[in-house]
């Protein structure tokens, strides 16, 4: 299993942005990330890389957020068994659900949870790799 596979491991960084190219622009050039263009229907995303490892990727803030006053930032996503069991157990220990659950298809399921003092983190259970 790779390390990001597991439960409880920090698997994934994302930046929502509202200039995703002026970003990519300042961070490739900071850390010399490779960066692999993917087309999406709601705008395209960014798959970092160091060397040949996925570590986060880049993305245009949604507008739903965006109209909802969101500033740029970063999201880490720590890897869980089953995102739905864990958004439950949020919830018990007096966090919040703020987002999903929800499927991405070809990655998994997640959700966003926001702890009991307020900070936000994303947990992901990752689909099987495809044969």
């Amino acid at each position: 299993m790779d390390a990001y596979q597991t439960p409880g491991a920090f698997s994934w960084n994302e930046l929502m942005t509202s200039d995703p190219e002026a970003a990519l622009a300042f961070y490739t050039a900071l850390f010399r990330w490779n960066v692999q263009k993917m087309p999406m229907p709601g705008g395209d995303y960014h798959v970092v890389r160091v060397g040949d490892t996925a570590v986060g990727g880049v993305m245009a803030i949604p507008p739903q957020a965006k109209a909802g006053g969101m500033p740029p930032s970063w999201g880490s996503y720590v890897t869980v068994a089953d995102v739905d069991a864990t958004a439950r157990r949020a919830v018990e220990l007096g966090g919040q659900v703020v987002h999903g659950p929800h499927d991405i298809p070809g990655v998994g399921r997640m959700a966003v949870i926001i702890d009991p003092q307020g900070a936000a983190l994303n947990v992901i259970a990752y689909s099987p790799p495809s044969a």
